[in-house]
């Protein structure tokens, strides 16, 4: 018959209950419903942001900090 007949499935599902019975394959199966709704929220709650071209960029004005030569780097160049 092959592993997809009805009566593996059946001895596999009544090895599962036994193993971890009804309540805990409840609860699991309830968080994992409570992951798939909050998952479902989150994206619904977060659009994609649209780039605005009126939004004004801040260019920082600050100088470039001087660089130092050392006597290392000074004999590295010639």
């Amino acid at each position: 018959m092959g592993a997809t007949s009805i009566w593996h499935w059946a001895i596999v599902l009544l090895v599962v209950v036994l193993l971890f019975g009804r309540g805990k394959i409840s609860e699991v199966m309830g968080d994992v419903a409570k992951g798939i709704k909050s998952f479902k929220s989150g994206m619904a709650d977060d659009p994609v942001p649209e780039a605005k071209a009126a939004d004004p960029q801040v260019i920082d004005n600050a100088p470039a900090p001087a660089a130092t030569v050392t006597e290392n780097d000074s004999s590295k160049a010639s």
